[in-house]
């Protein structure tokens, strides 16, 4: 049996599934919002009796995940934990600390495989360590800054000022890449809240990498004719869509950065300029591979039920 760690609804379980079932292997799925109400938890001294119990639906037995049944753990989407509603903020903030104490070890402790290490992923999601990561693996890097000072910025964009910026997190509507135009210069001051990240624009064609152990899947996105050239999300049913060859250099550079974070799986943006220069934008280390998947016929759902069987690249 493989373990996802993922919300209710994740689009990205069905073709796993299918992908797994066509090996004769079972996916069970665990919900963190879930795991007070439905699942019970026992570590001993002896960690091969460590286990996560759900309790018994209907006239299904219960099902124990432990080192016995689970032989990989897919880490992809976290709801926040969930806890007995009945609790204050204050005791509901210290359950979840306990809860997440308990299942910090009990990923490690049964020895299964994980894809990926919650701990590597947490350090992987820092986007200037990224850059500076990139660099020493060998990959071309766009002139960047993140700052929360106005002087600094402003210095930085005279510098370059054909750029972007960006929040360090998030993904929502109101939180994609932007081009730096009139009204963001006016606004310069309010970076004084929150640190920005501020990038010089990199022109051309924008390429995902979907990283499943060795095997890496090219996906050329061109956004370049549509209303958001600058970040493909909001435009990515209009773009067109390829797949596409990951150069020899840049496929070494994405093996060493994501040896250096301890990852198995990676999603890498680029943009590859007319010259066919590609340079390195962000990793998301638990990122999206389903609609680019979709798009281009590639099997990055057999890859990855590979991967977690521990099968040969």
């Amino acid at each position: 049996m493989i373990l996802a760690v993922t919300y209710r609804g994740d689009d990205h379980l069905p073709p796993l599934r299918r992908a797994l079932a066509r090996r004769g292997v079972g996916l069970e799925v665990i919900d963190l919002a879930d795991l007070a109400a439905g699942w019970r938890i026992a570590l001993g001294d002896d960690p091969a009796s460590w286990g996560l119990v759900r309790a018994r639906a209907g006239r299904r037995a219960p099902t124990r995940l432990d080192a016995r049944s689970v032989s990989a753990v897919w880490w992809r989407r976290l709801s926040p934990i969930g806890v007995d509603p009945t609790l204050g903020a204050a005791d509901a903030a210290f359950a979840r600390a306990q809860y997440q104490a308990a299942l910090s070890d009990f990923w490690r402790g049964t020895g299964v495989r994980l894809v990926d290490d919650p701990a590597a992923v947490e350090a992987a999601e820092g986007k200037p360590l990224q850059l500076v990561r990139a660099r020493a693996a060998g990959l071309a890097v766009p002139p960047t800054l993140v700052t929360d000072d106005p002087a600094r910025a402003r210095a930085f964009l005279k510098r370059h000022p054909r750029a972007i910026h960006k929040p360090l997190q998030g993904t929502d509507e109101g939180q994609l890449t932007r081009p730096v135009d009139g009204e963001t210069l006016r606004q310069l001051a309010a970076v004084r809240a929150a640190p920005v990240i501020f990038q010089r624009f990199m022109a051309g064609v924008d390429v995902r990498v979907t990283a499943v152990g060795t095997r890496l899947f090219g996906c050329a996105v061109d956004a370049r004719a549509t209303a958001s050239p600058h970040d493909f999300r909001p435009v990515f049913r209009e773009a067109r869509v390829r797949p596409c060859a990951v150069p020899g250099p840049v496929a070494a550079g994405i093996r060493r950065l994501l040896s250096a974070y301890g990852l198995w799986y990676g999603a890498l943006d680029f943009r590859r300029g007319q010259d066919g220069a590609w340079t390195f934008l962000e990793l998301n280390p638990a990122g999206q591979w389903l609609g680019f998947a979709e798009r281009t016929g590639q099997p990055v759902a057999e890859a990855l039920a590979g991967l977690l069987l521990g099968e040969a690249a």
